[in-house]
């Protein structure tokens, strides 16, 4: 059980690091487009949307859907875990650590009203 908490922990933020975290917008930066659209009252709005074709786009795709991304994030830690026991578990220990941290702070400034 702790084995399955573990890779449920590191999932979690290996796919919050892909998806969402600055620390990963250059690598997600190939992958997408800025697309500008004027509103009704005249002002420019700044989308970024995936590429829409080849290779490119298909990983566009997958990196703008956190359940996609999850998914094969899921599949690398296991393969970690399995097939690299000690250095797959250290890389999989750090990840399950900082999504532990991450939900106790999510829980934390819910209980708060996200202030500092």
């Amino acid at each position: 059980m702790i084995d399955l908490t573990v890779l449920f922990l590191s999932s979690f933020r290996l796919t919050r690091l892909l998806v969402f975290d600055d620390i990963m917008e250059k690598v997600r930066a190939p992958f997408f487009m800025e697309v500008e659209e004027k509103t009704e009252t005249g002002e420019v709005e700044l989308f970024i949307v995936p590429r829409e074709k080849g290779l490119r786009g298909w990983i566009g795709r997958l990196l703008s859907c956190y359940w996609c991304t999850g998914v094969w994030a899921s599949a690398f830690c296991c393969l970690l875990y399995v097939f690299s026991p000690h250095t797959g578990r250290f890389f999989i220990m750090i990840l399950a650590v900082a999504g532990g941290a991450a939900l106790i702070e999510s829980i934390v400034q819910r209980l708060i009203g996200g202030t500092d």
